[in-house]
């Protein structure tokens, strides 16, 4: 917008026309509400004239073929698809939202249509998602973590119990790859099926359901440091403002402190695995030993089922798993990736509730880990997954599936232009 004086402000007392000299610009945000609006595909047909019957073998009509679609026949477009399922997955908005949002525009989009979108669209993606998995598989590092799901109408089971998200994430960050499970059960044969013939470090919390990685030959299994530190947190939040400083809590939380203040060294240094293989050697593990010293000591001198007890077991019960990221200097010292890979379906969680049935949570996990793999290597959600659905139904080969995993696609050359509309 240029505001402008009048033309008669524009001339100078001594009678002479003021000659422009520059200007001054200021910006404001505007937003443009969301349309919907109908594509039409228009395929013309052709016959010959000079034949009698217009679709005789000898003078067949001609007609363009209809385009692939990422759910055939389906009035939804790619477009639509991923802001659906965007706005659910990564927003949190539950199909009954989205249903009343659309009515607000004049579009009636049923939560149940929505739905059936969803797993449709995930069924299509499924030969990315195994793609994915493999990919994850071949590396030399996965964390895994679980959260509960509740799921409504799974046979033979009660509405109210407990059901699980699983994830796998691999630890290597020149790749990240997400992937989401879900299970009616929180058995440790989740993620021996899922981990089966890998070769390399896993690393978890310290739940049971996970032991048995302690006896693969080809795995080394770690431990958390944020986990065993969260015990001892919790017991300084217990006691409250008015707790004595400088108790035993406070002792093991200084120990963590150091040990996490050198990992905040190598990155911001930007050392490289070796340098931090090195760095741990020097500073993190006489630290440990001497942590590890002074919680034997303390061991016998507290109460077994007190917290300061459990979290003094914990550390010892999980030392030689949390001492493991000496190893390699491509190792974390935490799962916190995985923790807040995990957090996205947590928050979903809270405003959904609930998965109406199995075929919907096997859903839910799939699109999970297509958005959170696509965010883990640096897109914007809804620009991958609208690249996605426009070209996935053109694929045919190994190549032009493996083209569209989110590590392979510039993240840049999918960046959402923006309009100058110029109001």
């Amino acid at each position: 917008l240029v505001h402008d004086i009048p033309e008669e402000e524009k001339i100078c007392s001594c009678g002479c026309i003021k000659k422009r000299i520059g200007e001054e610009v200021s910006e404001q945000l505007d937003i443009v509400p969301a349309r919907i609006q109908v594509i039409r595909h228009i395929r013309p047909k052709y016959a010959c004239s000079n034949c009698q019957c217009d679709n005789t073998e000898d003078s067949p009509v001609s007609i363009a073929p209809v385009e692939p679609q990422i759910i055939p026949k389906s009035i939804a477009s790619p477009g639509l698809l991923a802001h659906i399922l965007v706005s659910k997955f990564v927003d949190h908005l539950p199909f009954y939202r989205q249903e009343k949002l659309f009515r607000r525009i004049g579009v009636d989009i049923c939560r149940a249509t929505m739905c059936r979108w969803a797993m449709q669209v995930a069924t299509a993606c499924q030969t990315l998602l195994n793609l994915m998995q493999d990919e994850l598989l071949t590396g030399f590092y996965i964390k895994a973590d679980e959260t509960t799901l509740q799921v409504l109408q799974e046979p033979g089971r009660s509405p109210t119990t407990k059901s699980y998200m699983w994830v796998f994430r691999r630890g290597d960050p020149k790749k990240p790859i997400l992937i989401f499970k879900y299970d009616e059960t929180r058995s440790a044969d989740v993620p021996r099926e899922f981990l089966l013939g890998f070769k390399g470090y896993v690393q978890t919390d310290g739940y049971a359901g996970y032991d048995f990685l302690d006896t693969w030959a080809d795995v080394r299994h770690m431990g958390c440091m944020a986990h065993a530190r969260r015990k001892f947190a919790d017991i300084i939040k217990a006691q409250g403002k008015k707790r004595k400083k400088n108790g035993s809590a406070d002792v093991a939380i200084a120990y963590f402190s150091r040990l996490y203040a050198i990992e905040k060294e190598a990155k911001e240094k930007n050392y490289s695995p070796e340098q931090i293989y090195k760095l741990r050697q020097e500073k993190s593990k006489p630290i440990l030993e001497e942590f590890h010293a002074w919680l034997l000591k303390r061991a016998p001198h507290v109460l077994p089922k007190s917290l300061l007890g459990k979290a003094i077991s914990y550390c010892l019960d999980q030392w030689s798993r949390l001492t493991v990221y000496l190893e390699d200097g491509r190792l974390s010292i935490d799962n916190n990736a995985t923790e807040n890979a995990i957090r996205p379906f947590v928050l979903g969680r809270k405003n959904w509730l609930f998965s109406a049935t199995p075929e919907g949570a096997e859903a839910s996990a799939t699109l999970f880990s297509l958005l959170e793999t696509a965010k883990a290597n640096g897109h914007e959600p809804y620009s991958y997954i609208r690249f996605i659905f426009e070209k996935l139904p053109y694929a045919e080969t190994l190549e032009e599936y493996e083209a569209l995993l989110p590590w392979n696609v510039n993240p840049k050359k999918l960046a959402i232009e923006v309009i100058d509309t110029g109001v």
